[in-house]
Protein backbone atom coordinates (compact mmCIF):
# COMPACT_ATOMS: atom_id res chain seq x y z
CA UNK A 1 0.00 0.00 0.00
CA UNK A 2 1.26 3.37 -0.98
CA UNK A 3 2.44 6.22 2.16
CA UNK A 4 -0.02 8.49 0.68
CA UNK A 5 -3.52 5.75 0.63
CA UNK A 6 -1.72 4.47 4.08
CA UNK A 7 -2.26 7.65 5.61
CA UNK A 8 -5.67 8.94 3.84
CA UNK A 9 -6.92 6.15 5.43
CA UNK A 10 -5.37 6.51 8.75
CA UNK A 11 -6.75 10.07 8.79
CA UNK A 12 -10.19 8.80 8.04
CA UNK A 13 -10.04 6.27 11.19
CA UNK A 14 -8.59 8.79 13.22
CA UNK A 15 -11.49 11.33 12.34
CA UNK A 16 -14.25 8.97 12.37
CA UNK A 17 -12.41 7.36 16.14
CA UNK A 18 -12.19 11.47 17.36
CA UNK A 19 -16.06 12.00 16.67
CA UNK A 20 -16.83 9.23 18.33
CA UNK A 21 -15.14 9.90 21.47
CA UNK A 22 -16.30 13.64 21.11
CA UNK A 23 -20.02 12.67 20.74
CA UNK A 24 -21.51 14.62 24.19
CA UNK A 25 -23.13 13.68 26.55
CA UNK A 26 -26.31 15.94 24.90
CA UNK A 27 -27.15 13.48 22.22
CA UNK A 28 -29.46 12.48 25.26
CA UNK A 29 -33.06 11.80 24.33
CA UNK A 30 -35.99 10.58 26.03
CA UNK A 31 -39.18 8.52 24.27
CA UNK A 32 -43.24 8.76 25.63
CA UNK A 33 -45.28 7.18 22.97
CA UNK A 34 -44.59 9.78 19.56
CA UNK A 35 -43.04 12.45 21.68
CA UNK A 36 -39.11 12.77 21.71
CA UNK A 37 -38.00 14.75 24.42
CA UNK A 38 -34.02 15.71 23.18
CA UNK A 39 -31.01 17.37 24.90
CA UNK A 40 -32.75 18.27 28.46
CA UNK A 41 -29.44 20.64 30.18
CA UNK A 42 -29.03 23.26 32.73
CA UNK A 43 -26.33 25.51 32.92
CA UNK A 44 -24.53 25.78 36.65
CA UNK A 45 -25.23 28.05 39.13
CA UNK A 46 -23.39 30.53 41.22
CA UNK A 47 -23.58 30.22 45.32
CA UNK A 48 -27.07 31.34 46.90
CA UNK A 49 -28.74 31.25 42.90
CA UNK A 50 -32.52 30.44 43.96
CA UNK A 51 -32.97 30.01 40.47
CA UNK A 52 -32.12 28.04 37.36
CA UNK A 53 -33.29 27.10 33.84
CA UNK A 54 -34.06 23.82 32.23
CA UNK A 55 -33.82 24.02 28.24
CA UNK A 56 -34.72 20.79 25.73
CA UNK A 57 -36.52 20.27 22.79
CA UNK A 58 -39.93 18.22 22.37
CA UNK A 59 -40.50 16.95 19.01
CA UNK A 60 -44.07 15.70 18.45
CA UNK A 61 -44.19 12.72 15.31
CA UNK A 62 -48.24 12.39 16.45
CA UNK A 63 -50.96 13.72 13.91
CA UNK A 64 -52.75 15.44 17.10
CA UNK A 65 -51.14 18.32 19.39
CA UNK A 66 -50.48 17.91 22.87
CA UNK A 67 -49.35 20.08 25.86
CA UNK A 68 -46.69 20.17 28.33
CA UNK A 69 -48.67 20.81 31.65
CA UNK A 70 -46.16 20.63 34.27
CA UNK A 71 -42.68 19.78 35.30
CA UNK A 72 -40.53 18.43 38.40
CA UNK A 73 -36.76 18.80 38.94
CA UNK A 74 -35.13 17.17 42.26
CA UNK A 75 -32.90 20.57 42.68
CA UNK A 76 -36.65 22.56 42.86
CA UNK A 77 -39.12 23.50 45.16
CA UNK A 78 -41.34 23.98 41.94
CA UNK A 79 -41.11 24.33 38.17
CA UNK A 80 -42.71 27.04 36.23
CA UNK A 81 -42.73 27.43 32.62
CA UNK A 82 -41.53 30.79 31.17
CA UNK A 83 -41.01 32.96 27.93
CA UNK A 84 -38.00 35.58 27.48
CA UNK A 85 -39.66 37.98 24.29
CA UNK A 86 -37.72 41.10 22.65
CA UNK A 87 -40.65 43.66 22.07
CA UNK A 88 -39.20 47.15 20.75
CA UNK A 89 -35.75 46.44 21.83
CA UNK A 90 -36.94 45.64 25.52
CA UNK A 91 -36.32 41.66 26.66
CA UNK A 92 -39.23 40.60 29.13
CA UNK A 93 -40.15 37.82 30.60
CA UNK A 94 -43.23 35.85 31.77
CA UNK A 95 -44.84 32.85 33.00
CA UNK A 96 -46.31 30.52 31.12
CA UNK A 97 -49.83 29.19 32.95
CA UNK A 98 -51.52 26.70 30.64
CA UNK A 99 -48.11 24.81 29.58
CA UNK A 100 -46.98 24.39 26.24
CA UNK A 101 -48.51 23.31 23.49
CA UNK A 102 -46.64 20.85 21.41
CA UNK A 103 -47.50 20.96 17.61
CA UNK A 104 -48.93 18.08 15.43
CA UNK A 105 -46.23 17.14 13.89
CA UNK A 106 -44.18 19.33 15.24
CA UNK A 107 -41.47 20.89 18.34
CA UNK A 108 -41.24 23.34 21.07
CA UNK A 109 -37.82 24.11 21.47
CA UNK A 110 -37.01 25.25 25.24
CA UNK A 111 -33.80 27.30 24.61
CA UNK A 112 -32.11 30.37 26.13
CA UNK A 113 -33.99 33.88 25.02
CA UNK A 114 -37.26 31.91 24.16
CA UNK A 115 -39.21 29.17 26.25
CA UNK A 116 -37.70 27.34 29.37
CA UNK A 117 -38.28 25.88 32.46
CA UNK A 118 -37.61 28.02 35.66
CA UNK A 119 -36.39 25.72 38.15
CA UNK A 120 -37.61 27.79 41.32
CA UNK A 121 -36.64 27.54 45.11
CA UNK A 122 -33.35 25.94 44.37
CA UNK A 123 -32.21 23.05 46.78
CA UNK A 124 -28.53 22.86 46.10
CA UNK A 125 -26.06 24.39 43.94
CA UNK A 126 -25.52 22.81 40.55
CA UNK A 127 -22.10 22.39 39.26
CA UNK A 128 -20.92 21.73 35.51
CA UNK A 129 -21.11 17.42 35.03
CA UNK A 130 -23.93 17.51 37.74
CA UNK A 131 -27.29 15.28 36.38
CA UNK A 132 -30.81 16.68 37.46
CA UNK A 133 -33.42 14.20 37.70
CA UNK A 134 -37.11 15.87 37.14
CA UNK A 135 -40.37 14.68 35.38
CA UNK A 136 -42.02 16.17 32.23
CA UNK A 137 -46.19 15.57 31.98
CA UNK A 138 -48.34 16.38 29.14
CA UNK A 139 -52.22 16.50 28.99
CA UNK A 140 -52.12 13.64 26.77
CA UNK A 141 -49.43 10.92 26.46
CA UNK A 142 -48.63 11.40 30.41
CA UNK A 143 -45.60 12.10 32.25
CA UNK A 144 -42.19 10.78 31.32
CA UNK A 145 -38.47 11.00 33.96
CA UNK A 146 -35.57 12.75 32.11
CA UNK A 147 -32.57 13.76 33.12
CA UNK A 148 -31.02 17.31 32.69
CA UNK A 149 -27.33 17.82 31.73
CA UNK A 150 -25.11 20.34 33.42
CA UNK A 151 -23.18 22.69 31.58
CA UNK A 152 -20.83 25.21 32.40
CA UNK A 153 -21.99 28.77 33.94
CA UNK A 154 -20.89 31.33 31.02
CA UNK A 155 -21.83 28.94 28.26
CA UNK A 156 -23.65 26.20 26.25
CA UNK A 157 -21.53 23.09 25.91
CA UNK A 158 -24.75 21.61 23.89
CA UNK A 159 -23.61 23.40 20.83
CA UNK A 160 -26.77 24.16 18.47
CA UNK A 161 -28.78 20.99 20.07
CA UNK A 162 -28.61 18.72 16.68
CA UNK A 163 -30.02 21.62 14.90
Amino acid sequence: MHFRAMTERFGAIFAAALLFVTIPVWAQEFKLGDLAIEHPWSRETPAGAKVAAGYLIIKNGSAMPDRLVSATADIAGKVEFHEMRVTDGVMSMRQLDGGVEIPANGEARFEPGGYHLMFKDLKRRTVKGDKIAGTLTFEKAGTVAVEFAVDAMGGDDHGNHGG
